[in-house]
């Protein structure tokens, strides 16, 4: 079984990556102009801050669909980028396995585990990475590579 504080860094490494993929996806619809792409792209960001801020239980700055523009994405990931480490250095011993309660937007009340929430931060974003990807595409232009074996073979991620 592994330790908590080697899930902390598992999960610390997982969302360096999508940071780094955040940011890697919001260069390209800066090159590539995709108003489609740049929906989904303030959805990651106005997303990650709502469970950031479920999990500290601070209200949140964003929408979940924010109209933001290729320049307030970036100064968000960046924001983003600084505040999971912080998060994940508050977290106690045992909190990957503590239960965080929310009312989601339908307005019913769930309880999920903080790792679980992490979980799910790296995988929904990295849905819309793909979204993000055919739309730049189809736009005629080169989406960002964002795989995570990429990023780690390039030892982009710690």
């Amino acid at each position: 079984m592994t330790s908590d504080a080697g899930r902390r860094d598992h999960f610390g490494r997982l969302l360096r990556y999508d940071a780094w993929a955040n940011a890697e996806t919001v260069e390209s619809v800066r090159r590539t102009p995709s108003p489609q792409g740049l929906r989904w792209m303030a959805h990651i960001v106005g997303a990650e801050f709502l469970w950031l801020d479920r999990l500290t239980g601070s209200p949140s700055p964003l929408e979940v669909w924010p109209a933001l523009d290729a320049d307030a994405c970036a100064a968000r990931v960046e924001e983003l980028a600084r505040s999971w480490p912080d998060y994940l250095s508050r977290l106690g011993s045992a909190g990957l396995s503590d239960g965080v309660a929310y009312r989601n937007s339908k307005g019913e009340l769930w309880t999920s585990t903080v790792a679980d929430i992490l979980t799910h931060v790296v995988i929904h974003s990295g849905y819309h990475r793909g979204q993000i990807a055919a739309a730049v595409r189809e736009a005629g232009g080169v989406p960002a590579y964002t795989d995570f074996i990429h990023a780690t073979r390039q030892g982009l991620v710690e």
